[in-house]
């Protein structure tokens, strides 16, 4: 990153980026006990993720009103416009990451072990360590400013989507076989 003249300027865009590095982790800790609340049958490690959700939320208010505060006194062109743009919208993906975690938190304290999914544990655990993969390496982007790693990122997600398409499959096959 360019210094700038004024260096609260500097201070305000490297807090974007101290916080984007905080909510992924966050967001990586959720993720990561939600599938193993779901793995083990574990309700209180599942509540865990829930409750953890209210502080994701504030953090993605908190970089929301930092990038806007920035904008509104920094006038940021280029660069730095995009850099807090992409603050944003990094937030806001990685909020809808923490809640489909609390949603799937929310399941294990629903089925609260009256159910198994062995079958399928394997491939739901492979599918949430390549998606966890792509995350730390998307917000390593995004702090190291690597455009070309962002890229290479976006562009080869088709394992994930395809493993996706292929758990779907043989979940509907398993609750025709046993609704």
């Amino acid at each position: 990153m360019s210094e700038h003249i004024v260096k609260s300027y500097d201070e305000d865009l490297m807090e974007l980026s101290r916080k984007i590095a905080e909510m992924g982790g966050l967001t990586e800790t959720m993720l990561s006990n939600a599938i193993k609340a779901l793995v083990r049958g574990d309700t209180e490690l599942a509540q865990r993720v829930i409750e953890t959700d209210v502080r994701l939320d504030v953090l993605e208010k908190d970089i929301e009103e930092k990038a806007i505060l920035t904008i509104a006194k920094r006038q940021p062109l280029a660069v730095d416009l995009r850099m807090i743009v992409s603050s944003i919208r990094l937030a806001a993906d990685l909020e809808r990451i923490g809640d489909l975690s609390k949603n799937i938190a929310k399941r294990v304290v629903a089925i609260n072990g009256q159910f198994a999914p062995q079958k399928i544990v394997s491939g739901v655990v492979h599918m949430s360590d390549l998606a966890l993969d792509r995350m730390k390496r998307i917000i390593d982007a995004y702090i190291q400013r690597d455009v070309q790693t962002a890229l290479d990122v976006r562009n080869n997600d088709e394992e994930i989507d395809h493993l996706y398409n292929s758990l779907f499959r043989e979940l509907l096959t398993y609750m025709m076989e046993d609704p």
